[in-house]
């Protein structure tokens, strides 16, 4: 639900740095070479692509969950960057059956993954945390499930039509739970942010473990420069699901900007540091998540630590090549190497 949203105030993040340009090294090769599982999901009962459906992968053996991920408008999803190993690709979603598929990532460079969700008939909903102890009316089901699929189609249009039915779906049976997160990402889709940041608050009414609502509410707040605010949502999210890289993300994001506003270097280094381990935290668990690559390099060059910078710049360069920041990104290499090259011909 998140992909569309980071670039919000990335774009903030390159421009304040390029004045930091300072002593330049050689940049470092890039990562070995990895393995890549990537796959769709679509829903059995007519085969749409399901859009914006959390993916989890996990490690084989029981080791807990290693990334995580939302499905394009096509039901793809995708995670790069794997070392060779046994991994367990799954979903959990309400109103449906979980589904999950073991890959053997041991000989093979990339592997194809595809689940369907099925309706789970048993009548009860389960949330993003946990199940709630109560069914879910059958007319309000079907709501949901109408929503999802049309927001399979794409485009403003689909979100409000798919808006309606997640209303509807909450008019008809109020504690759907799935049905209020859905509807406040898709205001966010939107930018409707005063319905979106409503929706979210009553999700947590409903259920205050709801950590996705606490990280979606995060971007909002963010959005709106509440600095306080959106803390105090991260923690609360990070405290429920603390293998959240997107949480841990965000909360990197709002240290970033909290350290923005102390010009002095000496004094902003304990806000920094606090970002710096968070963005740390967010690559751990998932190596592969350009926003990261590209906020990390901005607090190296803060420091002048500029040749590490360099190299997450790189790397977010070729993990979105063509992303919301990609221009400006490849602007600010081009005029630390060019300054490197400068400072070479006259020494």
């Amino acid at each position: 639900m998140f992909s569309n949203k980071l670039r919000l105030l990335l774009s903030s993040i390159v421009a304040v740095t390029i004045c930091h340009v300072a002593s330049i090294a050689q940049v470092p090769t890039g990562p070995a070479s990895t393995v890549e599982i990537h796959g769709q999901v679509r829903f059995a009962e007519g085969g749409a692509p399901a859009e914006n459906i959390l993916v989890r992968l996990e490690s084989y053996d029981g080791g807990g969950s290693i990334s995580e991920a939302f499905t394009d408008r096509l039901g793809k999803f995708r995670f790069p960057g794997l070392q060779p190993a046994q991994y367990s690709v799954k979903v959990h979603q309400s109103g449906y059956r979980d589904a999950q598929e073991t890959v053997d990532m041991q000989t093979s460079s990339s592997g194809l993954v595809l689940l369907q969700l099925a309706k789970d008939t048993s009548n009860v909903t389960t949330s993003t945390t946990g199940t709630i102890n109560a069914a879910v009316p059958t007319a309000a089901q079907k709501e949901f499930d109408k929503g999802m699929s049309v927001l399979a189609g794409g485009g403003k249009d689909k979100m409000n039509a798919a808006a309606r039915c997640f209303e509807k779906a909450i008019t008809i049976y109020p504690q759907f739970v799935e049905a209020r997160l859905k509807l406040g990402t898709v205001y966010m889709d939107l930018e409707q942010w005063d319905k979106a940041r409503n929706a979210l608050e009553e999700t947590l009414q409903f259920d205050p473990k709801a950590a996705n609502a606490f990280f979606a509410l995060s971007e909002i707040y963010l959005r709106q420069n509440k600095l306080s605010e959106a803390e105090q949502v991260l923690t609360k999210g990070l405290e429920i699901d603390d293998r959240s890289f997107l949480g841990h993300l965000n909360l990197a994001r709002v240290n970033w900007e909290q350290a923005r506003q102390i010009k002095d270097l000496n004094q902003a280094k304990p806000v920094l540091e606090k970002c710096y381990q968070e963005v740390k935290q967010a690559l751990l668990l998932n190596p592969n998540l350009p926003g990261a690559h590209l906020l990390k390099g901005n607090l190296l060059l803060r420091v002048a630590r500029t040749s590490e910078a360099v190299s997450e710049f790189d790397e977010y360069l070729r993990l979105e090549p063509n992303g919301p920041m990609a221009a400006e990104t490849r602007a600010l290499v081009d005029k630390i190497k060019k300054a490197s090259s400068s400072k070479n011909f006259r020494g």
